[in-house]
């Protein structure tokens, strides 16, 4: 499925009202025992963790992510199994029709295929992840055996609210009528309240996520511990997936009355677990890492100590493009404490920043509009070096596509 498909299709507005409308024109309805999951940062390797532990224990898992890095089928999969374009098209065509009188999105629309894709496959548990918010946003249309915040903080704060209170609120609409509810262990006050709150009014037993002890680093990623699991090892050099996996763990364990697990095929699962993206190392001479890190949550965990761990003190030249909707200003402070060389670019996705709107920045960073021509040029001049690209995930997904072994 080629990511044009979606072109024609109403991209962005957090409304449901369409949609909803389209859910009753057909009759809609989902079967599939579902854990739902919110968050501004953590949401899609949790999910993953917890798909492929289940997969592991030989449950049929539909997981549903977002966004997609190269092509839309990545987002739908049952046990790793990406949907093929004719299982997405005869959904789709089905019901063609409504979707164009309803004018739905293109996130709908996906959202909508995932999850009668996972009723018709069959699925024991399928997990998925909010695009954004959570209240009214596409995929709060069932009633999870689990409900999951990983993080809050002040995203998309046109549309979710301009406080953490606010968006906190927005994030809470996830929460169901005595649905456990597992939360991160990092939410600000403001936010905690809100979800309490809100799990209290809809009696719902609040969960709170436990922390790794005894963790390790290695080349070939992290090992810990985690209660009742023992040592879990993951392939990530990412010093935040140990909290990832911590949040999967946890779901696993709330869940193991309704589905039960062999711990060791849930750690042997886990293992598994390799995310594209996510301090990412697609060339060792020179150290070229790619990060999907997107606001500035998950830009100051890039900056955290993982960073330096996989550089080993070289000097690290940045590559950075993001959308137009993100919070430029904190990204680009923290990321600048690290380099002395830090270049803004863009690249072909219609919410990606163009040149003009960098313009409050330009004083500071320089800017190259080819971002393929600016990589090939930084690991030219610089091989003994280590060069970073992120800001967006959408950027990362491009680059790491675009980028095939210093081949572009």
């Amino acid at each position: 499925m080629e990511k044009s498909f979606f072109d024609g299709f109403r991209i962005g507005g957090y409304q449901r009202a369409n949609f909803d409308k389209f859910l009753k024109a057909i009759h809609f309805s989902y079967k599939t025992p579902s854990i739902h999951i919110a968050g501004t940062n953590g949401k899609g390797s949790t999910a993953t963790y917890i798909a492929y532990a289940y997969a592991a224990n030989n449950y049929k898992v539909g997981l549903f992510q977002s966004p997609f890095l190269i092509k839309p089928n990545e987002m739908i999969t049952v046990n790793g199994e990406q949907i093929s374009d004719e299982a997405f098209l005869n959904i789709f065509n089905k019901y063609k029709k409504e979707i164009t009188k309803f004018d739905l999105s293109a996130f709908e629309i996906q959202t909508f295929v995932a999850l009668t894709y996972f009723d018709q496959e069959k699925c024991d548990i399928a997990v998925i992840e909010c695009g954004m918010g959570g209240e009214i946003d596409a995929t709060n249309i069932f009633t999870p055996v689990l409900s999951i915040i990983t993080s809050i903080s002040l995203e998309h704060t046109d549309a979710l609210g301009y406080s953490i209170s606010e968006i906190a609120i927005q994030k809470a609409g996830i929460i169901k009528e005595e649905v456990p509810v597992l939360i991160g262990d990092k939410l600000p006050e403001d936010a905690l309240n809100v979800i309490a709150h809100t799990a209290k009014d809809y009696n719902s037993k609040l969960c709170y996520m436990s922390y790794y002890v005894k963790d390790e680093y290695s080349d070939d990623g992290y090992s810990f511990e985690y209660g009742e699991f023992g040592r879990i090892n993951i392939q990530s050099v990412a010093k935040y997936s140990m909290e990832d996996c911590c949040m999967s763990l946890e779901a696993i364990s709330i869940l193991k009355g309704q589905f039960p697990i062999d711990v060791d095929k849930v750690k042997e699962g886990i293992a598994k677990v390799k995310m594209p993206c996510r301090l990412d190392i697609v060339s060792k001479h020179p150290l070229v890492i790619i990060d999907g890190s997107h606001n500035p949550e998950g830009i100051n965990a890039l900056c955290d100590k993982s960073l330096f761990q996989i550089t080993r003190e070289k000097p690290i030249h940045v590559i950075f493009a993001c959308f137009r909707d993100k919070n430029i200003a904190n990204m680009l402070a923290t990321i600048g404490s690290i380099t002395d060389d830090l270049t803004m670019t863009t690249f072909d996705n219609p919410r990606a920043r163009t040149e003009d709107e960098y313009f409050l920045f330009r004083d500071d960073y320089h800017f190259e509009a080819d971002a393929l021509a600016l990589l090939k040029n930084k690991m030219e001049q610089f091989p003994d070096d280590a060069i970073l690209v992120t800001g967006s995930l959408a950027f990362a997904g491009y680059m790491k596509d675009k980028f095939k072994g210093g081949n572009f």
